[in-house]
């Protein structure tokens, strides 16, 4: 008999213990991110990787370097991840991924010097590229439609909690003069990582996997279980079946190779090649916005600004922590005002708090006599950015790509939001201690400019996810035309032509897509597909 706890637990159990696994998740990846902040300014790390001399840092580009280079590793390890995800199961993906991770965390802790410091970065960033592709995905497959949002960010809480975590064991070990100060942060990674690795055994699998792998009986019951142990005849559970059922017939189709899915070759009105540019184009609007300064560099920030480095040490933590409440606040916005306002609104106010933290900081400096006050306002718009980052770009970011995507490949389509999410990190980390030892103050504006350029990306090409099931929102992308309106105008006539049955209309959309076969029928092929994946070897 297979092992599997879960079964003996209530319904609504098994659901929140999936996603506090998920937070866990989350929580390491949030933590990679803010680690590094009080590491590379640490003299012994310094001295270590040689990238300075009597704990100051003389090469900003090796700095850069060697904290972008985690990110050259998570995008190899996204597809990897992703397409593993796909065909091997969430939770063997999250397994393999934890444990690159945890390899790398461990390397980490006790490099002694550049190489081996770069070598077990990559290796965690391989790990983070599977965990990163994987997690939100499944979130995104366990929520219903019309809390899916708020679900993804009460999850994405977690992120920021990393984040803050990390900020202040920095803090705490400012004043130790011992390799402590900066191996136990790097060792630390490794504690949600375990914790990971033993949990993940006894939850059951994705259900809407199991079906796109034709373990429609798993499915269902993993289904009825974490929507609130529902009888096998329950509406809402039947009508989720029927969605689920209308993506089987296609599970295996060429379109879903890597080059066609990049290319979006062979995948007709459903336009993968689309999605993939929307996928990669969200993640690098959210890491330009100038997020990275303030998560890695915030520090520095506060020292331009004219604090000392006691107060701009807990400053940078108590910045991270103002992300915890705006991911929060998210829960409550997110499916009550949809992801185009929640984006529109973000960027707005984010390039506003920018410009505004920029010039008192200039200001500051140029009136000596006055700068505790203008510093102390620079400082006060750098939380005011966050504070709407969390709650918009960020969660956004993160959870549309994971709603977009056909359901039998959507931890691979994942993956390409987590390429994105690479590059920008990879690029905005190496050039941001130049930037700052070059524009110093501007470097602000420039990310308020990027913020700008957001708001009419957003406006022709996104288009809205809230309130729809994840299998309709196939139907958002059928034009020929990528503007948003377009695709809206023939989701209604679709919707229309189908007499309004969701279901039917899917159906159409993949007859169109797959072609017809001569004498059968799109329900006798699905169940073709369903026997033949069930006789198939596991």
């Amino acid at each position: 008999m297979v092992f599997a706890p879960w079964r003996a637990l209530p319904g609504r159990v098994v659901f929140w213990a999936l996603n506090l696994f998920s937070a866990i998740a989350l929580i390491f990846e949030g933590y990679n991110q803010g680690v590094m902040g009080s590491v590379s300014s640490s003299p012994g790390f310094i001295e270590t990787v040689k990238m300075g001399s009597n704990g100051i840092v003389t090469d900003a580009t090796k700095q850069g370097g060697i904290i972008a280079v985690y990110y050259f590793g998570a995008m190899f390890g996204c597809f990897f991840g992703g397409r593993f995800g796909d065909k091997a199961g969430r939770k063997l993906a999250v397994i393999v991924g934890s444990i690159f991770a945890l390899v790398g965390g461990a390397l980490q802790a006790g490099t002694v010097n550049s190489s081996m410091t770069i070598v077990a970065r990559v290796i965690t960033g391989i790990g983070i590229g599977f965990v990163n592709t994987i997690v939100p995905a499944w979130v995104s497959e366990l929520a219903k439609a019309h809390s899916r949002g708020a679900s993804f960010a009460l999850v994405f809480c977690a992120n920021y909690v990393g984040i803050t975590i990390a900020y202040w064991i920095g803090f705490g070990l400012r004043h130790n003069t011992t390799a402590l100060q900066w191996r136990f942060p790097l060792a630390f990674q490794v504690v949600p990582l375990c914790i990971l690795l033993i949990t993940v055994w006894f939850l059951p699998e994705s259900p809407r996997w199991l079906m796109a792998q034709g373990r429609r009986a798993e499915a269902i019951e993993i289904l009825a279980k974490i929507r609130g142990d529902l009888a096998a005849d329950d509406p809402a559970l039947i009508e989720e079946i029927e969605q689920l059922d209308a993506i089987v017939a296609s599970s295996h189709h060429k379109r879903y190779r890597f080059v066609n899915v990049t290319f979006g070759r062979f995948s007709g009105k459903l336009h993968l090649g689309r999605r993939v540019a929307l996928a990669i184009g969200i993640m690098l609007m959210m890491e330009w916005t100038g997020i990275l300064a303030i998560t890695v560099y915030a520090g520095t920030i506060f020292t331009q600004a004219g604090f000392g480095g006691t107060k701009a040490a807990w400053l940078s933590g108590l910045v991270n922590a103002i992300g915890i409440l705006g991911t929060i606040a998210s829960i409550f916005t997110i499916d009550r005002f949809g992801r185009r306002i929640s984006l529109y609104f973000g960027f707005f106010i984010q390039s506003v708090a920018l410009f505004l933290s920029a010039g008192l900081s200039r200001i500051g400096q140029l009136n000596p006599d006055k700068a505790a006050a203008y510093g102390a306002a620079s400082v006060a718009m750098i939380f005011v950015f966050t504070f709407f980052f969390a709650q918009t770009v960020l969660m956004i970011a993160f959870f549309f790509p994971t709603e977009i995507w056909p359901q039998e490949i959507r931890a691979f389509g994942n993956s390409y939001a987590v390429f994105g999410w690479a590059i920008g990190c990879g690029v905005t980390t190496l050039i941001i201690p130049s930037m700052f030892s070059s524009l110093q103050w501007k470097t602000l504006m420039v990310f308020a400019v990027f913020n700008i350029v957001c708001l009419p990306l957003v406006y022709f090409f996104f288009p809205e996810t809230k309130g729809r099931t994840l299998e309709e929102i196939n139907l958002l992308f059928t034009a020929e035309s990528p503007f948003v309106a377009a695709n809206e105008k023939e989701f209604a006539e679709r919707i229309v032509q189908a007499n309004g049955n969701i279901v039917e209309a899917e159906r159409r959309l993949m007859r169109e897509v797959d072609g017809a076969i001569p004498g059968k029928d799109l329900e006798s092929r699905e169940k073709e597909n369903i026997e033949k994946d069930q006789r198939a070897p596991k």
